[in-house]
């Protein structure tokens, strides 16, 4: 655990990741408050569910947009005035409910659009910020382990609000996005990074073909994430207990905690693009034993080990992600990252909807380790472009991170 205090006493680094953290609550929060609001204003589970849908893919369409804009202007002139759109969103839905229909559809689409950028802001700052890669690495890991307290701690937060009523969770969600942006944003190094000077192409990071491969596996492991929590749902109703399916989430959650601690605790021996690939082979054999579908205390133990690889993928990603991406364009780069995570996540669901109706729950968790082997396949068949600009000039181009004035 040396690294994570090393990296906790470097200035402000404790500060940025407490921040983006808190500002991040309402990515693990938005959709089940918005399903839980449409709910009790008596709109039926179909409407609610696509209504949360488009939250989702909002929220993905938008992170490009805003980290693009980030990369051009620097971070407060878009994180805050984003902050408060998506607050304001938040707040309409809690005015409005179901109707009129076009009006909360689109405060649901201000409220996922217009969700600031935290995370790929900040692991465009930890290069600049910490001072060495070990830290950063270090820093990946925690980063990619903490995304499981958010959306165990988020959903919990929701229901105890909606306990009020579901205005107030509304409420709460926009109000904790606007908390953590402005103590990221109010920051030093928020205030003075800007980006470096970039081509003036539209294909921006995506031009670069090493990260088109990144985040393709990353959307099919968003794929076998998508599917996790329906076919959890499909498991608990077939075993007649109503805490199944939050004991499978916290057990895979808690694997992923424990997995990406233990990554960023050390270093690692050989190239990050060679690692990346035997992560996703583990994280893959990991969601595979899933379809088996044994008994609860079985399925926990399997549920925990799928959750293992996937915060040290997560962390390997972004080390890569930062190495691969264009100059100037790093923040819409990390960016992508969450996108795909949001269309990998949006085919799994409905993936796990098919399984279920054609091969019950095994054909539900199937879907799972269908996403991971995916992700390794292209893992493996895009390998070149992964590669050091060193060993592969012509494929993987260089990139440098956005600098401190």
């Amino acid at each position: 655990m040396r690294a994570y205090l090393d990296f906790l006493r470097v200035t402000h680094a404790a500060r940025l990741l407490g921040g983006t953290l808190l500002g991040r609550l309402p990515n693990g929060m938005g959709m089940l408050a918005v399903v839980l609001h449409v709910r009790a204003e008596g709109g039926g589970y179909p409407l609610a569910g696509a209504l949360g849908a488009v939250f989702g893919l909002a929220m993905a369409a938008g992170q490009p947009i805003l980290g693009r804009a980030m990369d051009r202007y620097g971070q407060p002139r878009v994180l805050l005035p984003a902050a408060w759109l998506s607050a304001a969103g938040f707040a309409l839905l809690a005015l409005t409910g179901g109707d009129p229909l076009p009006v909360t559809i689109g405060a649901v689409v201000l409220a996922g659009f217009a969700t600031p950028p935290l995370e790929a802001g900040l692991r465009a700052l930890w290069s600049r910020v910490l001072p060495g890669p070990a830290e950063v690495k270090a820093a990946y890991a925690l980063d990619a382990a903490a995304q499981e307290i958010l959306f165990t701690a988020g959903p919990l937060l929701v229901v105890a609000a909606a306990v009020v009523n579901t205005e107030t969770a509304l409420g709460l969600t926009g109000a904790l996005g606007v908390a953590g942006t402005l103590v990221v944003t109010t920051s030093a190094p928020s205030r003075t990074w800007r980006g470096e000077p970039r081509a003036a192409d539209w294909a921006g990071p995506l031009r670069s073909p090493g990260l088109r491969v990144v985040l393709t596996c990353l959307t099919c492991a968003g794929i076998a994430l998508g599917v996790y929590a329906v076919a959890a749902t499909a498991y608990a109703e077939r075993a007649r207990d109503d805490l199944a399916s939050g004991l499978l989430l916290a057990a895979m959650s808690f694997g992923a905690l424990v997995g990406g601690l233990v990554y960023g605790a050390r270093p690692w021996p050989g190239e990050d693009h060679r690692r990346f690939a035997w992560l996703m082979a583990a994280l893959a054999a990991g969601y595979l034993p899933l379809a088996w579908a044994p008994a609860l205390p079985a399925m926990s133990v399997l549920a925990f080990a799928s959750g293992l690889f996937l915060a040290p993928m997560l962390a390997c990603s972004f080390t890569l992600v930062d190495r691969l991406a264009p100059a100037g364009t790093v923040t819409e780069a990390f960016a992508w990252v969450v996108a795909a995570f949001g269309v990998g996540g949006a085919i799994g669901a409905a993936a796990a909807g098919v399984g279920q109706d054609l091969a019950g729950v095994p054909g539900a968790f199937a879907a799972a380790g269908l996403g991971g082997l995916l992700a390794l396949a292209t893992c493996l068949l895009g390998a070149r472009p992964l590669r050091p600009a060193a060993a592969a000039p012509a494929d993987a181009p260089a990139t440098s991170a956005a600098r401190l004035p």
